[in-house]
C-alpha cells in the first residue's frame, strides 16, 4: 500500500506501442507474453507451438506507470494496491482491404509519378471493407475475457482477437488467430494486393482511465499492432524498428544520442546481428558465421575490433567502409548490408535497392573506427523486467516491443510500414498520435499520390484504429511466402547470380536453417575419425530452404501458405552439449515443420526468378526459358521458383494486361 498518492502527477501506458502476433493455437494456454526486455531469455525448444503443431499467439502485456510532475517515475500502478482502480479501453481494427494498393513506399522519389489505386476499387460500400469490432472496454482486476467481435468483411464475421487482465490488472491482448479469407472464393495473385481477401491482423488505441485513492490521473494512452507471427524469435534484424524510430527522434532533437560510444554497448550488438543472420541466410552463415571470414565473435577477431589501439584502426576502418553509404554505392549489391532496401525492384533502378543502416548507427560506427570509443564493459539488460528498478522499465518495454520487429526493406514490411518514420504520427516519442475518437479521416480518391500522402491534410498524422496495419499485405501470408533471397530477373543471371543474397527479412521469415536432423548429426561426439568430423562439418554447412515445404508454381504457393502457415518451422535456440569448442555453444535449429517433407530437396524454392508476365503466361512458362533460366543459375527445376513476381514489379512493366475479375 502506498499513502496518499499526489506524488504521481500524471500516468502513461507502457509499452508506447505494443506488438502482439496472430497463431492459430486455440487452446486456453495457446499464447505467451511478447519480449518485456530488449534480451530476454531463449525459451526452450517446442515453445512456441502446442502439441498439436499450431503456433501459439504472442500477446502483449501493457503496463501503466505513475510519474511526478518532474517526469521521473514514481512506481508502476497496479490493482495489486487496493487504492488504484483501472478501467481499459481497446479499439483494433483492420481497413486492409479498404485501403490503397502497395507498390513501393509512397514517401521515396521514386513513387512521385505513381499515386496508388484503392484496393477493391470496384466495391461502393467501403465500409463493408473495413473491420471494426468497436472500442472495447475491460475494468482491471477480474477475470471478465473480452472477445474483439462484432466487425465483418463483407458480411462475414471476422473476430480479431480479445484482451483480459492479468492477477495485477495489466492489461494481455491477444490478436486473431491467423485466418484469412476471402467470401468470394476468388485466387491469389500478388504477394500483398489481392482483392477480395482480408485477414485478422490490425492495430488500435490502447487507453485507461485511472484513480488512485478516488483521484482521476491523467493517463498518456498507448497503441497495439497486431503482426504476423515470428518465425525466427531469437533473432534481431541489422536495422530494428527501435533502432528506425531512435534515429528518428535523435535526428528530431527529442531524443538525445549517446554521450559517448561505447563498444558493449553501442557497437558489439550491431557486429553481433551480423553473425546471428547465419541461423536464417546460409549466404550471412558463410561469410560472417561460426568460422567465417567475418565472424566478429571469435574470440580473438572480436578482442581487436573491442580495441581502441591504432594497431587495428585499419581493421576497424575495412568493416566501417565496406558498410552502404546511398551517396558513394548506388545501385551496388556488394556493399553490407546485402538486405533489399525500399526501392527493391528485379531490375535496379533505384539507389534505394539495397538497405543502410541508420544515421545514428553509422554514427556510432564512424566513431568506433576512429578509435573514439570506451571499453568499460557494460552488464547488458536485464533479463527479466522485474529484475530492474521501476524508474528503468517503462524505457525497456518500449524498446523490447520494437527491437523484434523490421525495419528492414519497407517493401512493405512485417509489422508495420514507412508511415511510421514520419514525426509528425507522434506527440511524443514512440507514442503515436491519436484521432479523436468520432473525428473522421478525410476521403482520399479514387488513388493517393505522393503529394497528398505527405501534405498536411494527408494521412501521416492522428491515427485512428486499423491506420497502421491498412498500408500492409493483404493478406499478410501472400508476403509471408513471398519473403525470399536471391530475387532476380532472367536478364541478370550468369556466374556471379547468388541464390542466397541479397535477402528480404530473413529475421522475422528465415530463408535458409538448419534442420534439426543436422543439428543431431553437429551435436554428436565424432567417433570416427576425421571422416566423421567431416560428416559433422558438412552437416553444419548445410542449409535447407525455409520455404521448401511449398509446391507448385507461385500462384499455388501463395495459396498454400494462406492455408498451412502455421506448418513452417520456428527457429529455436539449441545447447551444443559436445563441449570440444569445435561450434557455437548455441545454434538455432528449424523445429520440424509440419509439412509432408519425405523426398522433397532440401533445396526446395531455394531461388526465384522474376519473368515478364507475357512469358510466364505461356504454358506456365516456356520450356524454352526454363532451360535457359536453369543453365544460367546451375540450379535445378525444383530449386527455381520461376514466373511473374509483382513485388519485383512494382510499376506493372512487366505485367502486362491487368487480369479481369476482382471485386
Amino acid at each position: 500500500m502506498h499513502p496518499l498518492n499526489d506524488d504521481i502527477a500524471y500516468a502513461r501506458i507502457h509499452p508506447a506501442i505494443g506488438i502482439a502476433r496472430v497463431g492459430n493455437s486455440t487452446h486456453e494456454d495457446g499464447w505467451f507474453y511478447g519480449p518485456e526486455v530488449p534480451d530476454p531469455p531463449a525459451e526452450e525448444p517446442g515453445f512456441h507451438k502446442d502439441e498439436r503443431g499450431a503456433i501459439k499467439r504472442q500477446a502483449v502485456r501493457f503496463r501503466i506507470y505513475g510519474y511526478g510532475a518532474d517526469g521521473r517515475v514514481v512506481r508502476e500502478l497496479t490493482t495489486a494496491d487496493p487504492q488504484v482502480h483501472i478501467e481499459w479501453s481497446v479499439h483494433v481494427a483492420n481497413k486492409k482491404a479498404a485501403w490503397y494498393e502497395f507498390s513501393l513506399p509512397l514517401d521515396i522519389p521514386d513513387m512521385k509519378d505513381h499515386p496508388e489505386p484503392r484496393r477493391n476499387a470496384k466495391v461502393t460500400d467501403r465500409a463493408s471493407l473495413v473491420v471494426d469490432p468497436g472500442r472495447k472496454t475491460l475494468t482491471a482486476g477480474g477475470k471478465q475475457v473480452v472477445e474483439f467481435t462484432g466487425g465483418s468483411f463483407l458480411g462475414e464475421p471476422v473476430p480479431l482477437g480479445r484482451m483480459h487482465t492479468d492477477a495485477d490488472g495489466r492489461l494481455v491482448v491477444l490478436g486473431g488467430l491467423g485466418k484469412s479469407r476471402n467470401p468470394k472464393g476468388g485466387e491469389l495473385i500478388s504477394y500483398g494486393n489481392n482483392d477480395g481477401w482480408c485477414d485478422d491482423t490490425s492495430d488500435g488505441p490502447v487507453t485507461a482511465t485511472v484513480t488512485v485513492g478516488g483521484k482521476s490521473v491523467r493517463v498518456d494512452p498507448a497503441w497495439v499492432v497486431v503482426a504476423p507471427p515470428n518465425y525466427a524469435p531469437d533473432v534481431k534484424t541489422l536495422r530494428t524498428l527501435y533502432d528506425l524510430l531512435y534515429d528518428l527522434f535523435v535526428t528530431q532533437g527529442t531524443l538525445a544520442p549517446p554521450k559517448t560510444v561505447n563498444f558493449d554497448r553501442d557497437v558489439k550488438p550491431i557486429l553481433h546481428r551480423f553473425c546471428e543472420l547465419q541461423w536464417v541466410n546460409k549466404g550471412f552463415a558463410a561469410h560472417f558465421g561460426f568460422g567465417g571470414p567475418q565472424h566478429f565473435l571469435a574470440p580473438d577477431h572480436l578482442a581487436r575490433l573491442a580495441s581502441p589501439s591504432p594497431t587495428y584502426e585499419e581493421l576497424r576502418r575495412q568493416v566501417y567502409t565496406a558498410l552502404r553509404d546511398y551517396k558513394r554505392d548506388g545501385r551496388s549489391p556488394m556493399p553490407w548490408p546485402w538486405i533489399y532496401g525500399d526501392g527493391m525492384a528485379s531490375r535496379p533502378k533505384s539507389d534505394l535497392q539495397y538497405l543502410a543502416l541508420s544515421p545514428t548507427q553509422d554514427s556510432v560506427l564512424l566513431s568506433w573506427m576512429k578509435g573514439q570509443f570506451d571499453t568499460t564493459p557494460w552488464k547488458g539488460f536485464p533479463r527479466r523486467l522485474e529484475d530492474a528498478p521501476p524508474a528503468d522499465q517503462p524505457a525497456l518495454l518500449d524498446r523490447a516491443a520494437l527491437d523484434f520487429c523490421l525495419a528492414d526493406a519497407f517493401h512493405p514490411g512485417c509489422e508495420v510500414t514507412w508511415p511510421i518514420r514520419h514525426a509528425t504520427m507522434y506527440t511524443e516519442p514512440l507514442r503515436i498520435r491519436h484521432r479523436p475518437a468520432g473525428t473522421p479521416e478525410p476521403d482520399y480518391g479514387a488513388t493517393l499520390g505522393q503529394a497528398r500522402a505527405l501534405g498536411p491534410d494527408g494521412p501521416l498524422h492522428a491515427q485512428g484504429p486499423g491506420d497502421l496495419t491498412r498500408w500492409m499485405a493483404v493478406p499478410w501470408q501472400t508476403d509471408t511466402a513471398s519473403c525470399r533471397s536471391g530475387y532476380e530477373s532472367n536478364a541478370n543471371l550468369g556466374p556471379r547470380y547468388d541464390p542466397y543474397l541479397p535477402t528480404f527479412w530473413p529475421a522475422r521469415v528465415p530463408n535458409h536453417v538448419l534442420k534439426e536432423s543436422d543439428y543431431r548429426i553437429v551435436n554428436e561426439q565424432a567417433s570416427g575419425g576425421h571422416a566423421a568430423q567431416a560428416d559433422r562439418e558438412a552437416a553444419f554447412a548445410r542449409r535447407a530452404s525455409w520455404l521448401r515445404g511449398l509446391k507448385g508454381d507461385y500462384k499455388a504457393q501463395l495459396k498454400q501458405a494462406v492455408a498451412e502457415w502455421q506448418d513452417f518451422g520456428i527457429v529455436e535456440v539449441r545447447p551444443y552439449t559436445v563441449g570440444d569448442g569445435r561450434f557455437p555453444e548455441r545454434m538455432q535449429v528449424e523445429s520440424t515443420p509440419g509439412f509432408p517433407l519425405a523426398g522433397v530437396s532440401d533445396n526446395r524454392n531455394l531461388s526465384a526468378v522474376h519473368v515478364p508476365a507475357a512469358t510466364a503466361a505461356v504454358d506456365a512458362l516456356t520450356v524454352q526459358v526454363a532451360a535457359e533460366i536453369l543453365a544460367l543459375t546451375g540450379l535445378s527445376a525444383d530449386e527455381v521458383t520461376i514466373g511473374y513476381f509483382d513485388k519485383l514489379d512494382p510499376f506493372g512493366e512487366d505485367a502486362g494486361p491487368a487480369p479481369e475479375g476482382g471485386s
